[in-house]
């Protein structure tokens, strides 16, 4: 199967059918023979097969992660504990990473679709990222991780809108505050949109979306998951769907 077939069936099949959880099926004569054995071993315990739960794809030599998510939150909790900011708003993000992350610095989290919780250090609210509810000027340390790529493809429910990356991006600079700096991460590579998913970046193109920001540093993920530091976009521009890291900074 060539290159484009391969991308086509995985793109109309992985979102319909998890090939893991079938493959799993195999497992199933273990997971019998297990159940049968700690019966044996626990007589006074009553195990129901009503209540069992096969977990059968969790078996593997190391912890699996997902690559982009890992690297980037670890990331920017290195960043911001280095930089000590009084306050940070967080557009969108990982919603396990801003749980962690607002206990480093009482943080704001934006999202479209408002989390609704309640936590010491962190203040949830709704907004659009291409409409953010701030002052010009008025945020210090901003981030927003594996984010723009989504805003106007309708995935979220957001409206369709094929300028939406450009106007989330113009959104971004116009609240950053003079020596402020924003936290972006995005998928980059082969320049594209899969819709309705994602777009992906052009690495030495996208800090062009932030013509008034100075990019300060860069790091990526590559396609094969490891985490290469202060490199030049460059060096991502190989890759088809990497993870780039960009520290932008608004000169006062």
């Amino acid at each position: 199967m060539s290159g484009p077939a391969r991308r086509l069936a995985r793109a109309w099949i992985l979102p319909f059918v998890d090939p893991r959880r079938l493959a799993s099926l195999w497992r199933l004569p273990r997971f019998f023979s297990e159940l049968r054995a700690y019966r044996r071993r626990a007589p006074g315990e009553r195990v129901s097969f009503g209540d069992a739960y096969p977990c059968l794809t969790d078996r593997a030599a190391h912890t699996p992660f997902d690559p982009h998510y890992f690297y980037q939150g670890a990331w920017l909790a290195r960043e911001l504990a280095a930089a000590k900011p009084a306050k940070h708003v967080d557009v969108g993000s990982s919603v396990l990473m801003v749980s962690t992350v607002s206990a480093l610095v009482p943080t704001v989290f934006v999202d479209y679709r408002p989390l609704q919780v309640e936590l010491p250090g962190l203040e949830c609210i709704a907004g659009d990222a291409s409409r953010l509810p701030f002052r010009d000027a008025s945020v210090a340390s901003l981030s927003c991780l594996h984010v723009i790529e989504h805003i106007g493809l309708g995935r979220y429910g957001d409206p369709i809108d094929p300028e939406g990356s450009a106007k989330a991006a113009r959104e971004l600079a116009r609240v950053l505050a003079p020596g402020g700096r924003l936290y972006l991460s995005a998928p980059v590579g082969r320049a594209r949109v899969c819709f309705n998913a994602h777009r992906v970046f052009d690495p030495q193109a996208l800090p062009g979306m932030f013509p008034r920001l100075r990019r300060a540093s860069f790091g990526y993920v590559d396609d094969a998951g490891a985490f290469h530091r202060g490199v030049e976009p460059a060096a991502a521009a190989g890759n088809d769907y990497a993870c780039g890291m960009y520290v932008l900074v608004k000169d006062a």
